[in-house]
Order: structure tokens, then C-alpha cells, then sequence
């Protein structure tokens, strides 16, 4: 560890009595909160968010972080519990990681990859490459994860075509599964409400079940198992058939690949049950059909491991990751493919006519690097396999609510399922959520000292994604505050 960096049980959580005082009135006094308003108000567009909202009551403006805590621009302090947008995984304030920015761009700020390369970006493909499991040997950058998507997408009916088979250009994703905003990426997304004022979108687009063990018997799982570990297996290879049922009924001859993420977030962490991904390998080798690993939010220690994909035991042939390659001090995206899929671009005058100005910039790649050092200095990655199960049995607590439905997830990556009635699984209707939810929770949560997500492109839920550097006493700060604000909610139905 160099002299400029803070070990993890040295970061700054807020303060306590007159540190924290001190540091909000310091905050408060370097910003113009009406003055920032009023800028945002007439200027900024803000992405995934209702204009009307910022018009007529204002944004939150958050102004600093350290560690798992962040400040507004009042001098208010909040427990970060989903790491910025599932990319802040070291932690913030980590200015090791600035001033390797700060080097990197006064040695080189920018030169592309394009014909040309630099020492970050193939530095830091190597280090990828040798993190990412069997085959997986080729790198290709983009700067998020919407764009690693596309090129994958991209990458797969291209491959198909110089293999003779040029028919194969459909893929197949998971309900209610997000997979970014790029033209391309949004057929793979499977939220109809993301993709109809755009539409039409780019075609071959197919969506199967995912795998929402709550809500299995809802998407046509027929079981006379007991429930338990065996019904649970026997969901995850009923749901892994409808991806074979799918490539027969579509034609093997049409389908380049499936897109699945490791634990699918949207709707509210769907881990996979035993036996599923093994099952989506056999298949997908069955028909010849690609499998793409999509790691934007699970690469990095998300799930205890570098990729994934290892935590579930399977080989796709290719993984998109970003966010927090970087841990969010610099954007970065990438597609890791493997020798099968890279061999036709090794020879004759082959090209992959596809790239962006900004991959494998020099200081994200250099920022990457520092931030894998991190990770491995500190054991970041152990960490959350020796945490996780804590972390899961402390929210699991919270089950005694009658608000609390469900919680799931693995790793440092949980959602909280809300219901109307436990017994029945009865949900919200769109007016409810409307008025739980963005009435209610979000703002309720915010002010109560936590940022996290209340998500309702599935079924409404509460999603947890902290710093990778928290423990148990956040564990408990973190169930305190829900228990107090799902309690609330309830009251309030």
C-alpha cells in the first residue's frame, strides 16, 4: 500500500459530534444551493429522470464522498448503498487513484487505439485477460457498459457471417433483463416500457423467463417438489429449457447468441439457481449459439469474484464489463472475448470496422490498473465472500415486516421485494407503486441518511449495491433505516 492510500477500516464513515459539524457547515459554505438549482433547472438534463421533478422541487446535489459515505451541497451526509450506480466499488475518496489520473494525463492525456496503441490500455488488457477465465484472451475497449454491449452484439453476428452463417443474427435475453440504451444494445434489453418510444428498434430481439424464483409458478413453473434447495435446481433448469425452446421455435440457424447477466438486476437481483448456467452452456454448445456473460454491474467483486461467471462455474464465450472496472473515477467498458470468437480476425485482411474515440483511453486504463491493485491489496474480493452471508442475514431480518416480501441477491448485490399481502404475493398496482414508490420511498430513504434504489420495472423493489468495502456495522445502519422507512410506507397504504 503506498503512503497516499487509506486502508479500508480508515475511511471516513462522516464523523461523529463536532467533525461532523465542522465538515457540514464547510460543505454548505463552498456551494450556492440556490444558485445550483437554478443552473440545473435551466440547463441540465438529467438521465432516467422526470424534468418536471428538477422544475418544480429541485435535484439533490451531491458534492463529495469518502469511503461509503457521500454529502449533498447542504452538508448532509448519506450512506452510499449502491456505490453511485453500481460502480463506486472501492470506495470514494480514494486519492491514490486520482493522482494515478493526474500522471497518466500529464504524461499522456489522450491517443487512440485505433491502428496505434499505449502502455495503460495494454497493460491493463493483459491484467483483464489473465482475471477472465479459460479462453478468454482478447480485449476490445469501449468507455461503459451500453457500448460493450453493442460491440458484442456487433461482434456475434459478425463472426457468424465470416463463419458461413450469415443467417444467425438474432439474440435472446431475459425478461424484464437491461442491457443498456445503444440502438443495438436496446433490443437485448427485455423492459418493452424502455424501448416503445423508441421503436422501432434494431430487430432480433427475443426475450425467455428469467429467473425470479419468487415469482416462478407466475411465469408457468409447474412443481410437485417440496420447497427447498431441489425445487429450487429444478426451476433453474425449467428456465435454462425455455432458452433450447426458444432457439428451436426461432430456427439454431438464426440465433448468434444469448445475453444473460450472472445475477440479473433489473426487476430486483435475480440470482441463478443451481444448475442453470450450466444447463445455458449446454445448450447454447447444443445449437451453436454464442453466450455472452453481461458483467457491467457483477464484474469487479460485485459477487465475490473478479468475473461472475466464476461464481456460478461457467465459460461464456464472451463478457461486457465497466463500471467498476474503474470503481468510477474514470470511464471504461470492455468486451473480453475468446480465442474461438477472436481466430477469424487473426489472419488476411479481416477487420472489425467498429470502435469508439474514447476506449482504452490512457487515463481510465491507468486509473483501471491502480484500481485493480487496490482490490488486490486490500482483498476486496474476499471480503465480500467472507461478508455476503452476513450482509444477507441482516437484511433478512426484515422479512418480519408485512411490507417485505422476498430478499434475495448474493454477494454485496440485494433486492428487497415489497408486497401488498405476503400470504398471496400480492403486488402493487401501477398507482400504488406510483405513489409508494416515487411518492413516497425514494425521497423517505434519501432523507433518512441512505441512497439506494427504489425500482419498479418489475416488481417494486428496494436494490442494494454498497462499496465492497463496508461491514457489519453498515450492515445494521443499513437494515435500521429501511425498517424504519418500510414501516412508514406500510402505515401509509
Amino acid at each position: 500500500m503506498t503512503t497516499t492510500e487509506q486502508p479500508v477500516t480508515s475511511f471516513d464513515t462522516g464523523g461523529t459530534g463536532a467533525d461532523t459539524a465542522a465538515l457540514d457547515t464547510a460543505l454548505a459554505a463552498r456551494f450556492d444551493e440556490a444558485d445550483l438549482q437554478k443552473k440545473a433547472k435551466d440547463h441540465l438534463w438529467m438521465h432516467f429522470s422526470r424534468q418536471s421533478t428538477v422544475e418544480s422541487s429541485g435535484v439533490p446535489i451531491i458534492v463529495k464522498g469518502e469511503g461509503h459515505t457521500i454529502w449533498d451541497s447542504k452538508g448532509k451526509s448519506y450512506l452510499d448503498g449502491l456505490s453511485g450506480l453500481f460502480v463506486v466499488n472501492a470506495g470514494h475518496g480514494r486519492r491514490r487513484l486520482a493522482e494515478v489520473a493526474a500522471k497518466q494525463a500529464e504524461e499522456l492525456a489522450f491517443f487512440p487505439i485505433w491502428s496505434y496503441a499505449h502502455p495503460s490500455a495494454i497493460e491493463l488488457a493483459d491484467r483483464l485477460a489473465d482475471l477472465a477465465p479459460g479462453q478468454l484472451n482478447r480485449v476490445f475497449f469501449s468507455t461503459g457498459g451500453g457500448e460493450a454491449v453493442e460491440t458484442a452484439f456487433k461482434l456475434a453476428k459478425y463472426y457468424w457471417k465470416l463463419q458461413g452463417r450469415p443467417t444467425k443474427h438474432k439474440v435472446i435475453s431475459r425478461s424484464i433483463a437491461y442491457h443498456g440504451t445503444p440502438q443495438g444494445a436496446l433490443a437485448i434489453t427485455g423492459i418493452p416500457a424502455m424501448k416503445a418510444m423508441f421503436e422501432p428498434v434494431t430487430p432480433g430481439g427475443f426475450r425467455v423467463p428469467n429467473t425470479n424464483y419468487y415469482r416462478s409458478e407466475e411465469m408457468g413453473f409447474v412443481s410437485s417438489t417440496p420447497e427447498g434447495p431441489a425445487r429450487e435446481r429444478e426451476f433453474g433448469l425449467w428456465a435454462a429449457n425455455r432458452i433450447e425452446e426458444m432457439i428451436q421455435f426461432e430456427g439454431p440457424e438464426t440465433v448468434a447468441a444469448v445475453f444473460l447477466e450472472p445475477v440479473q438486476n433489473s426487476g430486483g437481483c435475480f440470482p441463478p439457481p443451481a444448475g442453470y448456467f450450466e444447463r445455458v452452456r449446454e445448450i447454447c454448445d447444443q445449437y451453436d449459439v454464442l453466450l455472452v456473460s453481461d458483467e457491467v454491474i457483477c464484474a469487479f467483486g460485485r459477487i465475490g469474484r473478479y468475473f461472475a461467471c466464476d461464481a456460478y462455474g461457467y465459460e461464456p464465450d464472451m463478457i461486457t464489463c465497466a463500471k467498476a472496472m474503474t470503481s468510477g473515477y474514470s470511464p471504461i467498458g470492455a468486451t473480453i472475448v475468446s480465442e474461438k470468437i477472436y481466430e477469424p480476425f487473426k489472419h488476411g485482411d479481416t477487420a472489425f470496422y467498429h470502435g469508439y474515440t474514447f476506449a482504452g483511453h490512457p487515463v481510465s486504463s491507468a486509473v483501471a490498473l491502480a484500481n485493480l491493485d487496490i482490490f488486490e491489496e486490500e482483498g476486496l474480493v474476499e471480503r465480500v465472500r467472507e461478508k455476503s452471508p452476513i450482509f444477507r442475514s441482516t437484511l433478512e431480518k426484515l422479512k418480519d415486516l408485512p411490507i417485505v416480501g422476498d430478499v434475495r441477491g448474493d454477494g454485496y448485490f440485494f433486492g428487497i421485494e415489497l408486497v401488498k399481502d405476503k400470504a398471496t404475493k400480492e403486488t402493487f398496482d401501477d398507482a400504488e407503486s406510483e405513489r409508494l414508490l416515487r411518492g413516497f420511498l425514494s425521497k423517505a430513504l434519501f432523507d433518512a441518511g441512505l441512497y439506494c434504489r427504489a425500482d419498479d420495472r418489475g416488481d417494486p423493489v428496494i436494490q442494494l449495491a454498497p462499496p465492497l468495502t463496508i461491514g457489519e456495522t453498515e450492515f445494521d445502519q443499513i437494515e435500521n433505516i429501511l425498517r424504519g422507512v418500510l414501516s412508514e410506507a406500510w402505515t401509509r397504504l
